[in-house]
């Protein structure tokens, strides 16, 4: 697939906060071809813009690639739950191992309670000292990961049941 067509699937993927950029992704790219994980591939006629633009560069896995994929999407370490990287492994959890869904969402779940902990003891030390716009500033956080904790524990039911994840009209697993 090429830049322009990546760039837009994983925006879609990974969702409106997480907007991906050609800054970024280009150089990314260059260094996937770096380290043989992708390669160029033939464009084809269909590929070939009209006038003076150059073609579209088609980039596809090499077997290396798909084997690194696989090796990063099975990974569960501390890494995997943080914030940085848990959207990027979830939105690959259809091709992800039962286990390792379990263990990134419970490790997941982990660091947002203690987040959620920190929130609260930092609060309560500092309520008095907070103007009413920092406290609202300081509860939506404490709202926002009390609701990503009842949504991971729903989806952490869901897979010790084997059955698929929550949608918004099925809350309950």
């Amino acid at each position: 697939m090429h830049g322009y067509e990546l760039r837009k699937r994983l925006n879609t993927a990974l969702g409106a906060f997480r907007a991906l950029s050609y800054g970024s992704l280009y150089p990314c790219l260059r260094d996937l071809l770096g380290k043989g994980w992708i390669f160029e591939a033939s464009g084809g006629g269909s590929d070939v813009l009209s006038g003076s633009r150059r073609a579209r560069i088609v980039y596809e896995l090499t077997a290396d690639g798909k084997e690194r994929f696989q090796d990063m999407a099975e990974s569960a370490g501390p890494t995997s739950w943080d914030d940085e990287e848990f959207d990027v492994h979830f939105a690959f959890f259809a091709r992800t191992k039962s286990e390792v869904r379990l263990r990134i969402l419970e490790g997941r779940r982990s660091r947002l309670e203690e987040r959620l902990a920190n929130i609260r003891t930092a609060s309560a030390r500092n309520r008095e000292r907070m103007d009413l716009y920092t406290a609202a500033l300081q509860r939506h956080g404490e709202e926002s990961a009390e609701r990503e904790v009842r949504w991971l524990e729903e989806l952490i039911s869901a897979e010790r049941r084997g059955l698929p994840p929550p949608t918004p009209h099925n809350t309950r697993a």
